[in-house]
């Protein structure tokens, strides 16, 4: 099947054949007529499926031939809204639509936290068709007046269950109470638990249900491998397995955001070149960060599972699980950032004794065993409890937090004595 089967305007058919698209993927195929003929849909679609393309282009195609259904009193009118739940993936989102949309008239706009309001109100204030944010920011716009919601006949809740897992439930209450009821509605998801199951239908009429691939399943395309080492070990295997395999573009997932921190200073020490991100860090230092990455300046990015949420790296080659996620459904998230449009991806992770019973968890979740593997010179050591493992751990934290300061008091000494 091309795009041109799927009966999509002119213009849009133009702007994807420029940026290279040919063939729609398997969601693409099922969702755009869906969307096309007016269904609610409700989707299962993880990362790197082509999701955005799935709703973007069928929600532009139908502001091309379609009148608005009423205009707002007044006010700017918004037509679409696609709510996404971290602002990295808000504006690749957002990147998307206004490439799919550049031979057009269409106006898209982007607001999330950690940038400044008044941008964004300057852009509202000059009419959008299509709006794309995170749910505090949208909310806080509604509050002062600068969106009207009534207005949305289209409304796309992007990466649900990662919503729901940051607490964002009652915000997305909020916001349905300002959307009108006569609107289409669009849901996707990576996974599907109860909860997010009961959202869906609290808020789709009649959907079609989507699913390209099994939920909670990671992609073929993915080798996995498990490297049992001892706690205090791992960044040092993390070096290791780095260097002396000449990884290049490694996205490796901590649990903490001081962790991340920490790691990529650590990982500096070792030479090799790291940048982290994560929630405490602003919108503009996190961009740099990223495009760093993207650009080959740094070899190593440390993220949180809420930070990385969004990235959108090609050909992605490596992504380390540093500490195994608490919740199953984050593995599958992680190292859905490899192996992405058919490309081969690995995805590594460093187990202590401790975190056996998460990666039981992540194996139970797959229905699958993953391969592990004792590496010749970090073989763990079988007399250490896993409450050791933590006591050690924590230990050779404070030792190299101590042995930085050092080094960074000796490096002050150094430039007065000069």
């Amino acid at each position: 099947m091309s795009f041109h089967a799927l009966d999509l305007h002119p213009q849009l058919l133009t702007a994807i054949e420029e940026l290279g698209f040919e063939t729609p993927t398997p969601v693409q195929q099922q969702a755009i007529p869906e969307v096309l003929a007016g269904k609610d849909i409700m989707a299962g679609a993880q990362t790197g499926t082509g999701k955005t393309a799935a709703f973007g282009l069928p929600l532009l195609h139908k502001m091309l031939t379609q009148p608005a259904q009423q205009l707002a009193a007044g006010r700017p009118q918004v037509r679409g809204l696609v709510l996404t739940p971290t602002r990295e993936l808000a504006q690749q989102v957002f990147d998307s639509l206004t490439s799919y949309s550049k031979n057009t008239d269409l106006k898209i706009a982007v607001a999330y936290g950690g940038t400044s309001m008044n941008v964004q109100v300057k852009a509202l204030q000059a009419g959008v068709d299509i709006l794309v944010a995170t749910p505090g920011r949208l909310l806080d716009h509604a509050h002062v007046g600068t969106v009207d919601l009534s207005t949305i006949e289209y409304f796309v809740l992007d990466e649900a269950d990662r919503m729901l897992d940051m607490g964002f439930i009652v915000d997305i209450k909020r916001i349905m109470k300002r959307i009108a009821k006569q609107r289409q509605t669009l849901f996707f998801s990576a996974t599907f638990s109860k909860q997010v199951k009961d959202l869906a239908y609290s808020i789709l009429e009649e959907p079609v249900l989507i699913e390209v691939s099994p939920s909670n399943s990671a992609a073929e395309t993915v080798e996995q491998i498990v490297y049992p080492v001892d706690k205090h070990r791992k960044r040092e295997l993390l070096s290791y397995l780095i260097g002396s395999r000449n990884w290049q573009q490694v996205l490796v997932f901590t649990r903490t955001k001081q962790g991340s921190d920490e790691l990529a200073k650590e990982l500096g020490l070792d030479g090799i070149k790291a940048a982290s991100i994560n929630g405490d860090k602003s919108q503009g230092a996190r961009q740099r960060a990223l495009d760093e990455f993207k650009s080959g300046k740094v070899r190593a990015l440390i993220a949180t599972d809420v930070a990385a949420r969004g990235l959108d790296i090609e050909q992605l080659g490596y992504v380390v699980n540093f500490d195994m996620p608490f919740k199953a459904e984050d593995y599958v998230h992680r190292i859905g950032r490899t192996g992405r449009a058919g490309s081969v991806g690995k995805a590594v992770s460093l187990m202590s004794i401790d975190e056996e019973p998460l990666l039981r968890a992540i194996e139970d979740l797959l229905d699958n065993r993953l391969p592990q593997e004792w590496l010749e010179g970090y073989e763990p050591d079988p007399t250490i409890s896993a409450p050791e493992h933590q006591r050690r751990g924590r230990s050779a934290d404070k030792r190299r937090a101590k042995a930085k300061s050092k080094i960074h008091r000796n490096r002050g000494r150094n430039t007065q004595r000069r």
